[in-house]
């Protein structure tokens, strides 16, 4: 597969830092300033300023890579939403994950209707190519009105108690919605999880490989993925 190329250029640190810097702020639930206090203790003087400026720049070619490099998800898919808020206004993040728990898409939206769950059955469906065998949702009854418009044959559960798989894949976002004390924009915030959950993907154990040895080489694998994605392999 061919990755396209990340260029770190006119840049005083070498890739490996760089990229290492931003899987620091991107994989675990730290802040930037966590972060550069942690690479100054390797000899690594970087503000966090400059971590930011590094996230932003090649977060999203390294999480575009990932996904490229990412396998046909599962043909169960758990759709949920939930509310964030950005300068007092309330937006809905529309998620949807599979019976894996692999986060499938994020879109940020400022309705919680019909139009902006059928956006979200669209997007996934162009994304990857097929019409899932099965959906499961909450008992919001959007999810049925846009199914109807998009895919009439879907076999669709309305069940809150079946959605725990979505409701538990918010867990993490919400964690590092409060390291970050909220997001400035809607932008920043699409960008943001974007490359959040594409980087979980990565490094996500699945439940069939939750012994010690499969979980070491799952993560050796996440490990060289990552370095292909940010083009320091």
């Amino acid at each position: 597969m061919q990755t396209p190329s990340i260029n770190y250029k006119r840049h005083r640190f070498p890739p490996q830092i760089i990229a290492h810097a931003v899987w620091l702020y991107v994989r675990f639930n730290l802040s930037l300033r966590e972060v550069e206090e942690m690479l100054l203790e390797r000899g690594i003087d970087v503000s966090y300023e400059t971590i930011r400026r590094w996230t932003a720049r090649f977060g999203p070619q390294i999480a575009g890579n990932l996904r490229q490099r990412q396998g046909r998800p599962g043909d169960i898919w758990h759709l949920d939403e939930v509310v964030v808020k950005i300068a007092g206004r309330s937006f809905w993040l529309w998620r949807a994950v599979d019976q894996y728990g692999v986060v499938l898409d994020e879109i940020l939206q400022s309705r919680r209707d019909k139009q902006a769950a059928k956006r979200l059955l669209v997007n996934l469906m162009k994304r990857y190519g097929f019409v899932p065998k099965r959906i499961i949702t909450d008992k919001l009854r959007s999810y049925g009105a846009a199914k109807r418009e998009v895919a009439p044959s879907l076999d669709h559960w309305s069940h809150k108690g079946l959605n725990n798989r979505a409701e538990n894949s918010h867990l993490p976002f919400r964690k590092r919605e409060r390291t970050m004390q909220g997001f400035r924009s809607p932008g920043g915030l699409q960008n943001f999880v974007a490359v959040h959950s594409s980087t979980r993907n990565c490094f996500f154990v699945p439940a069939r490989r939750r012994s010690a040895p499969t979980i070491r080489y799952h993560r050796m694998e996440a490990f060289d993925a990552w370095r292909a994605a940010a083009n320091i392999a």
